[in-house]
């Protein structure tokens, strides 16, 4: 189990700081193709108790830009989403092709993956 100790602003994103190291490596990195830039992260989380995930209140409802879970592999079923004991509130984004509130994508035939 980690706890957060501290959260710092930083530039572009909140910087947390945990307890104790991570027991397993985890992938960030920023891809630039042509003029894009392409942010990967992945948020990782064994959580033993009711989870809320919710958009930000302040505009999600008014712009219908609500959060999204949004889980990708190469397709050959190498990964698992385990969703449950999970409540999603201001979620999804309007008008936008696959921004679901969870949206599976392309990750195959999702045998071990629920939500």
């Amino acid at each position: 189990m980690r706890t957060i100790a501290a959260i710092a602003d930083a530039d572009t994103y909140p910087v947390l700081t945990l307890d104790k190291p991570l027991e397993y490596r985890h992938f960030a990195a920023t891809e630039t193709y042509g003029d894009k830039k392409i942010d990967m992260r992945a948020e990782v989380g064994l959580l033993t108790r009711s989870v809320v995930y919710k958009g930000e209140d302040e505009h999600t409802v008014d712009n219908q830009y609500g959060a999204i879970i949004f889980i990708h592999s190469e397709g050959d079923d190498s990964l698992r989403a385990r969703l449950s004991y999970t409540e999603f509130t201001q979620v999804g984004q309007a008008f936008k092709v696959g921004r679901y509130p969870i949206h599976f994508h392309l990750i195959g035939t999702v045998h071990e993956s629920y939500a």
